[in-house]
């Protein structure tokens, strides 16, 4: 499983997270919001978290550049992705890859 991680400008999240489902489908995001301390301190931004099997993380990780870019010369955030093992459900206890391309996971679990 990899794990893809964003921070993105807050006008962009629901833009980033329908081309993701469109790239790959229901995907399952979690949403923090953030402060930047970058170039552009103390600005507002989003901070999304997807856990994707790994055939899909390349796209999932374009589709995210492509629609977090706001044509600003800065301050469009970063993306990028990691590898991370032994990924399990609370409820079951079963591993998340038993679910991937499945209906359950379709279904929002």
């Amino acid at each position: 499983m990899i794990k893809v991680e964003a921070i993105v400008i807050p006008d962009r999240v629901e833009m980033v997270i329908d081309a993701v489902e469109v790239e790959a489908g229901h995907v399952g995001v979690t949403v923090f919001e953030a402060a930047g301390y970058g170039h552009r301190r103390d600005v507002p931004e989003a901070f999304l978290t997807f856990i994707v099997p790994e055939h899909k993380a390349e796209k999932i990780v374009g589709a995210i550049s492509d629609a977090a870019r706001s044509g600003n010369e800065s301050g469009d955030g970063l993306v990028w992705m990691s590898s991370i093992y032994n990924v399990r459900h609370n409820r079951t206890g079963k591993p998340l890859h038993e679910y991937v391309d499945t209906d359950y996971l379709k279904a929002g679990v």
